[in-house]
Formats: C-alpha cells, structure tokens, sequence
C-alpha cells in the first residue's frame, strides 16, 4: 500500500476541529478547482515539497497524550486511496480522526464513517449549480450524496460554506439553504471568503476583482 502523499502539516491547530487541539495533515490533490481556493499548491496529485508519511507518523508518536486529534484535509483527503489506512494507524496511536471534505467521493466516504469522529463539510453551492464554482460536472449530486451519508452516521460535523458575493449572491443562498433543510441539515455556517493564498488569476476572471493576494512563501 502506498503512503500518504502529504502537503503539509500544522502540528498545532485550535480552529481546524473546533474546541480540539489537532495536528492538521494536509494531503496532496483535489478533483476541484474551486476558484476561491487558497490551498493551490495542493491541488495537483503530486506536491513539491511533500513531507514523507514516516516523518508525519513520527511528529505524531512524539504528541501522544497532548493532541486530542488529527485531521486530514487537503486538497481533498478522500483523493488518496491510501487514507483509510493512514486513519487507521492514527487512530491506533491514540488519536480522534477529523476529516475535511467537500464530498466529490460519496463511495470512500461512506468506506471511512466508522473511523472517524468528525467531519467539517464544505458545501460550495446549491447543489444543482456546484460546476461553476468547482468546474466538474456531476460534483453537486457527488456532494449531496456524501453530505447525506454523513447525516444518516450521525457523525459530529460542522457544515459550512464560503460566500464570495460574485459566486453567490442572496438569492443563491437562500436556494442552498432550502437544498440544506430537505437533507434536514440542522446548523448551517457561512464563512466569507478570504484572498489569502488565493489564485488571483481564477478569481479575478470569473469575479471580475482584481486579484488577489498571493500566499506569502
């Protein structure tokens, strides 16, 4: 089984699994090209400057007992077909597992429910209008699937989403939250976009801005 391909790691997180104290390992690769994202360097499956899974395994063994968790976010964590086992070696040292995910995979989602112990969903549309933020046709249905999967579990999750104004006005809005209440989503958090680290070429053609900030180094 190949290792993880990881991007980056936080070793000390407060707002990555709210009210936990993480590390956050960032994993390689994402099937989306959300215009807005301000992770890019993770977007392709292969990074620069990834960390090898056996230095990430031994930060961690060095942190029992002072994190609560570890959550795997990216990119899109669920790209890697070597996740599951990644979590279940986290999970054996001792750690909870949190995930963050946009759901473009419902069939390993539902493969990793039993690992884990919270999931932070990043909703980006309306359902039927995701391929206009994400580019990927059939996205909307592959996350309103996951977010569905997610609910049935009863998994602990924090649903959100991030409003740039140009991507979605009031009125989108309003039709994600009534996409929202028919999957009996409960609790619903907007998050206004930030330009940091954002692909200022993308956001500037499809928002007419001017463009943002790059990432510092």
């Amino acid at each position: 089984m190949a290792d993880l391909r990881v991007g980056g790691l936080s070793r000390l997180s407060t707002c990555d699994w709210p009210g936990d104290l993480v590390a956050t390992v960032f994993c390689q690769g994402c099937p989306w090209a959300c215009p807005y994202c301000h992770n890019p360097d993770l977007l392709p499956p292969r990074g620069q400057r990834e960390l090898p899974w056996g230095q990430v395994l031994a930060f961690l063994e060095g942190r029992r007992g002072l994190l609560d968790g570890v959550v795997f976010s990216g990119g899109e964590a669920t790209l890697q077909a070597a996740l599951p086992d990644a979590m279940r070696t986290v999970r054996g040292m001792g750690f909870r597992i949190g995930l963050h995910t946009g759901g473009p995979y419902p069939e390993r989602l539902a493969d990793l429910l039993p690992l884990l112990d919270w999931v932070g969903f990043d909703v980006k549309a309306p359902f039927a209008e995701y391929e206009r933020i994400t580019g990927a046709p059939g996205s909307g249905e592959r996350a309103r699937e996951s977010l569905r999967l997610l609910l049935d579990a009863g998994i602990a999750c924090d649903v959100r989403t991030t409003v740039h104004p140009r991507l979605l006005d009031a009125a989108a809005l309003e039709r994600l939250r009534a996409d929202l209440d028919a999957l009996g989503v409960r609790q619903h958090r907007l998050q206004p976009f930030r330009a940091t680290g954002c692909r200022p070429d993308q956001l500037a053609r499809l928002s007419g801005d001017a463009p943002c900030a790059a990432r510092p180094a």
